[in-house]
């Protein structure tokens, strides 16, 4: 029982990862408060944490408000007295070169992908600072290495990397350690549904993506849920502002 008396907010929570993070938390403990703009997802993983014993609440919005995110800290101190945990999961992947990305999905990207995170954090730091806690960011190797073709993801996620270093190193000596993961593919509804768009069976192509791992496959949520979980525990405790690749030995393409 790792996070046994800790609270977590979890933002992305209906995501394929996000679900999975969700669910090993309340395993071992923690209170987890859920966060993701589907509504409907959204409850039903809470109540499936409650009815299996485990403490869990929701708040279904927009992290792109700075109203909501300080809601969601609210949330936590209300329902469960403090906050020990933030996983920053949340995310979109906007696809195209400069000349095919239009300015709402360039603003899009960094609103969700990096703004929600400096809202989420600016309201959590305060309420986290008495008891110290972690905070994991999700970035991406592809930010830190950028690909082709998507210059507003990239921008995004690299920016995601440079903040997470900067907190860390504002706020370790407030007990509050700061690390982001960054993975490369994950096989989660997101990435399938991207398949589907550009034509391709989303099985078939998984595979073929699986077969250009050194590793042999490509992710699945629960070996990048393992690594933020390490992260928000006290077995990383001497790791801080830091940016872990989780990428099987795969590089970025060219």
């Amino acid at each position: 029982m790792r996070y046994e008396n800790k609270v977590a907010v979890v933002t992305g929570a209906a995501g394929g990862v996000g679900q999975t993070l969700v669910r090993k938390l309340a395993d071992e403990g923690a209170a987890v408060v859920l966060s993701d703009l589907a509504e409907e997802k959204t409850s039903r993983l809470a109540q499936e944490i409650r009815d299996r014993q485990g403490r869990a609440v929701h708040l279904a919005g927009d992290i792109r408000e700075p109203e909501y995110c300080g809601k969601l800290v609210e949330l936590a101190e209300k329902e469960f007295g403090r906050l020990d945990i933030v996983a920053n999961n949340a995310g979109i992947i906007p696809r195209g070169t400069i000349l095919e990305t239009t300015d709402d999905m360039w603003h899009t990207a960094l609103d969700v992908n990096l703004t929600a995170m400096f809202y989420i954090c600016r309201a959590a730091i305060p309420l986290m600072k008495a008891n110290g806690g972690t905070i994991i960011n999700t970035s991406s190797v592809w930010g830190v290495y950028p690909g082709p073709g998507h210059i507003a993801y990239c921008t995004s996620k690299g920016a995601v990397a440079s903040f997470t270093k900067s907190l860390g190193r504002d706020h370790a000596p407030d007990g509050i350690r700061v690390n982001a993961v960054c993975p490369h593919e994950i096989n989660t509804p997101m990435l399938r549904s991207g398949f589907e768009r550009r034509g391709l069976d989303p099985e078939s192509a998984v595979d073929d993506l699986g077969r250009t791992v050194p590793l042999g496959r490509v992710a699945e949520p629960e070996d990048i849920a393992d690594v933020i979980l390490f992260l928000a525990s006290d077995e990383s405790r001497y790791i801080a502002g830091e940016t872990i690749e989780v990428t099987g030995a795969k590089p970025v393409g060219s």
